[in-house]
């Protein structure tokens, strides 16, 4: 097997740089999803790099160009803390000519598609790219003999819970009997899903049952999610009561000690320590709003996952940055965006959420799923979370949005919402 160098990368066609962007004259350009994988503590274990072409709802184009793309954008992507992993989806080519060695092996799991057949040369490959440290996970996995090699370097197995029955999923857990491969269940998406998953031994999971609301109650708000509210009420409002929005604050002692330790991160790079809420205004009223909705999110990590925290963030940041393509106000897009998942947060439902903020009238469609202009802010920050060209299609050309400004918006939202995410939740 060769290992790939930057050189050989450019040979591939691609140009040098910070981003290591494809240089080819071939349309439409390529793009990337990413979804979460969670362990049983409901904690990010990885995130799967999920590759889209065109304008369709599957995979289309040359398979080995959406591999150097989706390696292309994972660099970018990539956590600096290396506690979590990059799932990387490879063709056997590119796996044959070394290209995935431009990844890290320590924060990298390749995933074998399930249309790959395990040949000696392949076994082969996979073996050293195995001594060099890299990871492996058999995707969409099937109980079929011809693949039954592939365990002997399987680290994972993924098994779509949609697709499969009991009695498949049973001949995939008799077929890795005595393996050390670690099972992942994908297409999670209710927390029965989840149950049934675990009690059949699964240790990972994928799928967006963790960002849907576990109510807890829909008559009675608990006192520290009716402090919250009223304090997402203030922060609507325009002007703000200051006073107030300080006064709610300070009665969450968890919420202030986030705030003051987000407000004197690096974040801000501020000249000196602040040491009050009101202190903390110093960075500007709509600085202020955000940091306070921020700090708010960070809570969620506590109650649920820091997967629910990373998405409040990557929505709001995505949203913002859409703001000037849909000739919107950047604050007003941030907090679509972060109320987004309010319902998560709380646990309590959006409806009723909505009845207790004085959201516009704009907002609140939107966010109770209706059909209206600011949705399409909504609807494309999904398509990256999902993969799902669907949205993308039907709404780029109302706002102008080339598939390469998505991607360069999304990208810059996920390195903002990591940074801030750290500081939050460490």
């Amino acid at each position: 097997m060769k290992e790939c160098n930057r050189e050989d990368y450019r040979a591939y066609g691609a140009t040098s740089g910070a981003t290591m962007a494809p240089a080819r004259d071939v349309a439409p350009t390529q793009l990337i999803g990413r979804q979460p994988i969670l362990d049983t503590s409901r904690d990010v274990y990885g995130y799967e790099m999920l590759f889209r072409s065109g304008q369709e709802n599957v995979f289309s184009g040359d398979a080995d160009d959406a591999t150097r793309d989706v390696i292309d954008h994972c660099l970018l992507l990539m956590p600096t803390s290396g506690r979590e992993s990059s799932f990387v989806n490879c063709t056997r080519n590119a796996l044959i000519s070394g290209i995935v060695t431009l990844l890290p092996p320590a924060g990298t799991v390749i995933e074998i598609l399930e249309d790959i057949d395990p040949d000696t040369e392949l076994i082969g490959v996979c073996r050293d790219l195995r001594k060099k440290g890299y990871r492996f996970a058999l995707d969409d996995f099937a109980p079929e003999e011809s693949k039954r090699r592939f365990l002997e370097i399987a680290d994972f197995i993924k098994i779509d819970f949609l697709a499969s029955n009991f009695a498949t999923r049973q001949a995939i857990y008799a077929m890795a009997t005595g393996k050390r491969a670690v099972f992942i269940a994908e297409k999670i998406e209710t927390e029965e899903d989840l149950q049934v998953a675990r009690a059949e031994g699964c240790e990972l999971f994928q799928g967006y049952y963790f960002s849907k609301p576990v109510i807890i109650s829909t008559r009675e708000i608990p006192q520290n999610h009716a402090v919250h509210l009223r304090l997402l009420a203030e922060l609507t409002r325009a002007p703000a009561d200051i006073s107030e929005i300080e006064s709610l604050v300070l009665s969450d002692a968890s919420l202030c000690y986030r705030l003051l330790r987000l407000v004197n991160s690096p974040l801000y790079a501020l000249r000196s320590t602040v040491a009050s809420i009101r202190s903390a205004l110093m960075v500007g009223d709509d600085e202020f709003r955000k940091m306070v909705t921020v700090a708010l999110a960070g809570l969620a990590g506590k109650r649920h996952s820091r997967a629910v925290v990373q998405m409040v963030l990557e929505r709001a940041k995505f949203c913002e940055l859409l703001a000037p393509l849909m000739n919107e106000s950047a604050p007003r897009l941030y907090l679509l965006g972060m109320l987004s998942v309010i319902d998560v947060i709380l646990e309590i439902p959006m409806a009723q959420i909505m009845d207790s903020l004085p959201v516009d009238r704009e907002i609140r469609p939107a966010l109770l799923g209706d059909k209206h202009t600011l949705s399409i802010a909504l609807d494309l920050v999904h398509y990256h979370e999902t993969g799902d060209l669907g949205v993308l299609a039907s709404h780029q050309d109302e706002v102008g949005l080339t598939e390469q400004a998505s991607s360069t918006i999304y990208i810059k939202a996920v390195q903002w919402a990591n940074t801030v995410n750290h500081a939050v939740c460490a």
